[in-house]
């Protein structure tokens, strides 16, 4: 490839500056004088070019030169240049996040970490090369580390995925530490918190499942030369398989600017040994006074042994933790406006139990809020520990419970008490609200009781991020509950002080840090108007293969959006408006004689094919798109409404009108 000559001396400019900048001719006389003197012995030969070559190779020099060497492109020069030289890509991002340059502030302590490929992902040992263009799994890795998140790019899965990314962390960040000093060793080595690696596999209908979460202690370069390390990390698999190694990754760690002492190996392990052991020491205190207070609670009534009182969760890895680590104070920014958007937001968080091999029931399985948000999905008890923080951080007076509902089906759920008393039930999986009025079981029988519009039956216990109450009342049905929490005679409390020593931030060293929810990146317009043309083009198809002409009316379809936009702020607010407004454009754009039929449906996902299979099997639905009749006149919209984690509510309507004929 040729190049302009106007071009050709810019790029021999910026070259020359970067060398200049990279002191490069110290660099190469330093080189040369060592080559030289090792080349004064007995057997001395005259200094080639090419023994040059080698010794600036062998001291780095060319590999630093070129690392450091960047070319910005300005995006679409691919398409005017021809196609580019590797293949098409085996999948499809559509979360696609631009990267931006970033400054390094040299008073600033950062910890550069490379993910240099992984392997023995033995699960994907037999799976065979995607063909170039061919849409298959991917893997994506999400990183947290002191209130920084990062996600690599998907790579298709295989059993030596080409994971190689570079993620700049920053030490110091968001007021957490000195911001105004640079981070020294000592201060270093008494950071535990660790970097949340969270691997998660995508399948080829865009659903996710979370392969490893794994908390890796970076001090380890603290100690070594130079400040840079590398080693292989053996990342296990998730719930019943946290036993089982998922795959292993390179990782390569590198302080910026480097240590000018280093510490010594032993003094990072006897701190990492003593942290562990401070930790275990909490962890077996509050154990024996859980224990202790289990069988104060079990003397009060022998019934009490049947009530749902959850102590301790598993998490994603298998360990046990005090329910009341799963919640913490959570404020969401600018991203979320109030609670009830929060419950919105929490309720797009698909529902999926934790995948079980064999029967034998539900596999228990409560996940990290990092695990939680990276998978964009999981149980009732995620839901409600999420939303339950989130609604802390919104000033309110926010409890999880745990009980059960129809069928005695164990669930989770929120509570909150107003200043009045009140007690409202938030459903986190809906979004719905129910407002709690007891019935009076010493009421007269002829006397009009409050009917339960909820759908809980029995509640064992209450908690959140430092209160935890087991329900002591004589029975434990939610109708006849009494959520007065002071009342020591309905409720047992746990000592403020034995959960604080065991779930409060930083309290222990094996809870995990809590991660800032991440502002979308997917612009809601442009994936309403691509999923909007993939639905036309499904549903031209569907009539084709049943022999009928498709006909769009595209006022129609533009019609539709303010129904669409009226169901998502009813759902955000519980409030209805805009339907008037709706139904009179409605009225005039169908002319007299002709009928209207109108279908709308929501959905959590963004896959076409899959929405569209499960329209068809409405009735409703089926009625419009397979619609016969004379002058028919389709019309479709679809409107994605998106929320922080690209959480998105996807609403799509169906409509068609046509003559009337009898």
């Amino acid at each position: 490839m040729s190049l302009p000559p106007e071009k050709a001396s810019e790029l021999k400019q910026i070259i020359h500056n970067h060398l200049l900048k990279m002191d490069i001719h110290g660099k190469i006389r330093e080189v040369l004088a060592e080559t030289v003197r090792d080349d004064q012995g007995p057997a001395r030969r005259s200094l080639s070019e090419a023994d040059f070559l080698r010794a600036l190779q062998r001291r780095g020099i060319i590999d630093d030169m070129m690392k450091d060497l960047h070319f910005t492109q300005e995006a679409g020069t691919e398409a005017e240049t021809g196609s580019p030289t590797k293949p098409a890509a085996h999948f499809v991002d559509k979360d696609i996040t631009h990267l931006k340059k970033t400054n390094i502030d040299p008073s600033r302590r950062c910890l550069y970490l490379q993910v240099l490929g992984g392997k023995a992902f033995l699960e994907h040992l037999q799976e065979p090369d995607p063909l170039p263009g061919q849409v298959c799994s991917t893997f994506t890795l999400y990183l947290h580390f002191r209130n920084q998140r990062f996600r690599s790019k998907p790579v298709p899965c295989a059993c030596e995925p080409d994971l190689n990314e570079g993620f700049l962390l920053e030490i110091h960040r968001d007021g957490i530490g000195e911001s105004g000093k640079m981070a020294d060793a000592t201060s270093m080595l008494s950071m535990c918190d660790p970097v949340h690696f969270v691997l998660i596999k995508t399948d080829t209908s865009s659903k996710t499942m979370l392969v490893s979460s794994y908390f890796l202690d970076w001090r380890t370069v603290l100690s070594s030369p130079s400040s840079k390390t590398c080693f292989a990390v053996e990342l296990m698999g998730v719930g019943s398989e946290s036993k089982v190694p998922a795959g292993v990754l390179t990782v390569s760690l590198e302080l910026y600017p480097p240590l000018p002492e280093i510490l010594s190996a032993d003094i990072i392990s006897t701190q990492q040994s003593l942290e562990r052991q401070r930790a275990a020491e909490k962890e077996r205190l509050f154990l024996v006074y859980a224990k202790q207070w289990w069988r104060e609670f079990l003397e009060i009534r022998p019934s009490n042994q049947t009530k749902l009182v959850k102590i301790f969760a598993q998490d994603e890895n298998g360990v046990n933790r005090p329910v009341c680590s799963y919640v913490r104070v959570l404020r969401a920014g600018r991203l979320l406006e109030s609670p009830r958007q929060a419950a919105r937001f929490v309720s797009l968080l698909a529902h999926e139990k934790a995948p079980v091999v064999g029967g034998g029931g539900k596999q228990e399985q409560w996940c990290t809020l990092m695990a939680f948000l990276c998978r964009g999905k999981g149980d009732c008890e995620d839901h409600a520990t999420l939303l339950c923080s989130l609604q802390l951080g919104f000033g309110m007076d926010a409890y999880v419970c745990v009980g059960t509902k129809a069928k005695g089906v164990p669930h989770a759920w929120v509570l909150t008490r107003g200043t009045d008393g009140s007690i409202t039930f938030w459903e986190s999986l809906t979004a719905h609200r129910y407002l709690h009025r007891p019935i009076d079981p010493d009421a007269p029988p002829l006397a009009p009781q409050p009917k339960p519009s909820y759908p809980y039956r029995t509640v064992g216990c209450v908690f959140n991020h430092q209160t935890f109450l087991a329900n002591c009342q004589p029975s434990d049905a939610v109708e006849l509950c009494v959520f007065d929490f002071q009342n020591q005679s309905r409720w047992k409390a746990m000592s403020e002080e034995a959960l604080k020593s065991v779930c409060a931030p930083g309290s222990t060293t094996s809870l995990p840090p809590l991660p800032p929810l991440c502002s979308p990146s997917l612009d809601p317009a442009a994936a309403s108007n691509q999923l909007e043309l993939e639905m036309r083009y499904l549903v031209s198809e569907h009539r084709k293969d049943l022999d009928l002409a498709t006909v769009w009316d595209d006022h129609l379809s533009y019609l539709l959006s303010s129904a669409l936009s009226a169901y998502e702020l009813e759902r955000c607010t519980g409030v209805s408006c805009g339907n008037e407004e709706f139904q009179d454009a409605v009225r005039r754009a169908v002319p007299d004689g002709h009928t209207f039929k109108g279908f709308p449906i929501h959905f959590l996902h963004r896959n076409a094919r899959r929405a569209f299979a499960t329209c068809l099997r409405s009735p409703f639905c089926e009625e419009i798109v397979c619609c016969r009749g004379d002058h028919v006149r389709l019309a479709v919209r679809v409107r994605v409404f998106v929320y922080p984690e690209n959480a998105c509510a996807v609403w799509i309507m169906f409509a068609c009108k046509y003559r009337s004929v009898l």
